[in-house]
């Protein structure tokens, strides 16, 4: 059963002038997602904006926004088939777990100016 939506959007420019800030990127992405935006080359900014997204879609979803976590506990990655998946780490996990959530579905997509995430939270009840 669908325990919460959320979706966000977040503008790729936004994003351009954090990719060379390390401190940023460190306070806001974990390090998996750090070194997988790292390698990306050209499609580095709109990954991260869509990163971005997803941890903003998650707050929404959760239904009290990101009051308590950290982006960081908060990790996007890509399977081996490139669809992305969303891990909660620390507090985010727990807030997963306080509200018995067993499955997180998460959706990107991006264009020039713009990238959007969807999550959705499942759980039991």
């Amino acid at each position: 059963m669908i325990q919460g939506l959320g979706i966000d959007v977040v503008s790729v420019e936004r994003m351009r002038s954090w990719l060379n800030d390390e401190a940023l990127l460190a306070r806001y992405f974990h390090p998996n997602e750090r070194k997988a935006v790292a390698g990306r080359g050209s499609s580095a900014v709109p990954a991260l904006a869509a990163r971005f997204a997803a941890k903003e879609a998650f707050g929404k979803a959760l239904g009290t926004g990101l009051q308590g976590l950290s982006l960081r506990d908060i990790e996007v990655r890509n399977d081996e088939l490139g669809k992305p998946e969303l891990v909660a780490h620390a507090r985010a996990a727990l807030a997963l777990r306080e509200r018995s959530i067993e499955k997180v579905w998460v959706s990107l997509t991006h264009e020039r100016e713009s990238a959007i995430a969807v999550v959705v939270l499942e759980g039991a009840s």
